[in-house]
C-alpha cells in the first residue's frame, strides 16, 4: 500500500470513527464531539484515478481567485522503487507545447514579421506541396487553428516501439506530406500536430534562432519559469524532481516505463517539460496579457467548434488554446496534452483560478474524462 494510499484508507477510517462518535454524542452525559473534516474532494479524485488503475501517480496544482495555493499527489512515483509522487515533480506536458509555439508565433505578429492570413508559402517556400497539400494556400492562422488539412505525421506505434529514435522536424513534415491532405484549408477543423511543426520551422526561419531558445527568452524567462523548457536535441531525460511516467500495451497488460524517451517526434508540437505550478504560471500571464498585446490575446481567443471524438460538449479551439465550459458556468482556456508516459488537464477561467492535474500515464477515453472532471471540481468547487 502506498503512502497516499494509506493516507486515503486513513481518512475514510477518520470520516467512519467521527460517525460512531457522533452517534454516541447522542447518549446522556456524552461528551460533545468534534465533526470529522470531509476529504478534499480534488484528492478524493486523484486517488480514485490511481485506485481505478488510471495511472501509477497523479498531481495537482490548484490557485484559487485570491492566491490561496493548494498542490496534491496520489500513488506511486516511481515502480520499481515504491517512491511517492513528488510534489509539484517536472512531467512532459505534451501538447501544451503548442500554446508556447502558438504564443511566440502571436507575438511575431505583433512585432509585424508574421502575418497571421498570408500563406505559409511567403516565409517557407517549397515546404508544403503534396497530394491536395499547397503551402501556397494555407495560412498561418489555419496552421494554428487546425483548419489547415494538413495529415498527421504521427506514428504512435513507432513512437512506442522505439522510443529512443531521433527525428528532425523536416522529416516529420515529409511524412505528413506522404497521405493525402484532409480537407481543403479552412473547410473544417481537424486535429493535426503537422500544423505545429510547421508553425516551429516558421519561428526558426523568421527569427533565425533554435525554437527552445525563442520560448526560453520571450516566455519562461520573462514569466520565471524555473522548470520548464523544449528539450535540446539529444536529451531524453526530465530534469530535477519528477515522478516517472507509464503507459499500458494492453489493456490489461503490465505498466512500461516511458520516462526516457526522445521527445523529438513531438517537438514544437509536443515535447515541453514544465511542472504543475510552471504551467499555471503560464497560463495566467497569458490570459492577463502578460506575454501578448491586446490585438494578438484577441486574434488567440478567436474559436472554432471542435468536432472530436472524446472532446467535451461546447469545447472550442482558437490559436493553441482550446476554451471548455465549467458546470458552474463560464469556461477555462489550456490545452492539455497526452504522450507515453504522462498526461495533463487544466487552464485558467477568467476569474483568476488556474488549474492542472497530471498522470503519469498515457489514459484511456474513461481516465481522460475522470481527470476532466477533476479539474472542473477543481475550478467549480
Amino acid at each position: 500500500m502506498s503512502i497516499s494510499t494509506r493516507a486515503a484508507f486513513r481518512a475514510a477510517t477518520l470520516t467512519a470513527l467521527a460517525a460512531v462518535t457522533a452517534s454516541l454524542a447522542t447518549a446522556p452525559g456524552a461528551a460533545e464531539a468534534t465533526p470529522a473534516r470531509t476529504p478534499d474532494p480534488v484528492q478524493r479524485q486523484l486517488d480514485a484515478l490511481v485506485r481505478g488503475g488510471g495511472a501509477p501517480g497523479a498531481l495537482a496544482h490548484v490557485v484559487k481567485a485570491g492566491g490561496m495555493v493548494r498542490h496534491y499527489t496520489s500513488g506511486t512515483g516511481n515502480l520499481a522503487t515504491g517512491s511517492a509522487v513528488s510534489r509539484d515533480g517536472s512531467v512532459r506536458i505534451g501538447s501544451n507545447t503548442k500554446a508556447y509555439t502558438a504564443t511566440v508565433v502571436l507575438q511575431l505578429v505583433g512585432e509585424g514579421e508574421v502575418a497571421l492570413d498570408e500563406p505559409v508559402e511567403t516565409y517557407l517556400p517549397g515546404l508544403l506541396r503534396g497530394d491536395g497539400t499547397d503551402g501556397r494556400t494555407i495560412t498561418i492562422r489555419q496552421l494554428l487553428q487546425h483548419t489547415s488539412g494538413l495529415p498527421e505525421y504521427m506514428d504512435q506505434q513507432a513512437v512506442l516501439t522505439n522510443p529512443r529514435r531521433y527525428y528532425e522536424p523536416r522529416e516529420l513534415v515529409d511524412r505528413a506530406l506522404d497521405h493525402p491532405a484532409d480537407f481543403a484549408p479552412g473547410a473544417r477543423w481537424s486535429y493535426s500536430n503537422t500544423n505545429y511543426i510547421v508553425a516551429g520551422l516558421l519561428v526558426q526561419k523568421v527569427t533565425g534562432r533554435p525554437l527552445g531558445e525563442e520560448i526560453k527568452s520571450r516566455i519562461t524567462d520573462r514569466v520565471g519559469l524555473r522548470h520548464t523548457y523544449l528539450p535540446a536535441p539529444g536529451d531524453m531525460t526530465v530534469r530535477g524532481r519528477h515522478p516517472h511516467g507509464y503507459r499500458r500495451l494492453t489493456a490489461d497488460g503490465p505498466w512500461r516505463d516511458y520516462t526516457r524517451l526522445d521527445p523529438s517526434w513531438g517537438w514544437a508540437a509536443g515535447s515541453m517539460i514544465s511542472t504543475n505550478s510552471d504551467l499555471n504560471a503560464f497560463y495566467a500571464a497569458l490570459f492577463s496579457g502578460r506575454l501578448l498585446t491586446p490585438a494578438q490575446l484577441t486574434e488567440m481567443r478567436a474559436t472554432v467548434p471542435v468536432d472530436a471524438e472524446g472532446a467535451a460538449p461546447g469545447t472550442r479551439y482558437g490559436l493553441g488554446v482550446q476554451s471548455i465550459p465549467l458546470s458552474c458556468g463560464g469556461r477555462y482556456w489550456g490545452h492539455g496534452g497526452s504522450l507515453p508516459g504522462f498526461s495533463t488537464y487544466g487552464g485558467v477561467t477568467g476569474g483568476g483560478r488556474v488549474v492542472n492535474i497530471m498522470l503519469t500515464a498515457l489514459p484511456d477515453g474513461r481516465t481522460a474524462t475522470r481527470a476532466a472532471a477533476a479539474v472542473d471540481t477543481a475550478v467549480c468547487r
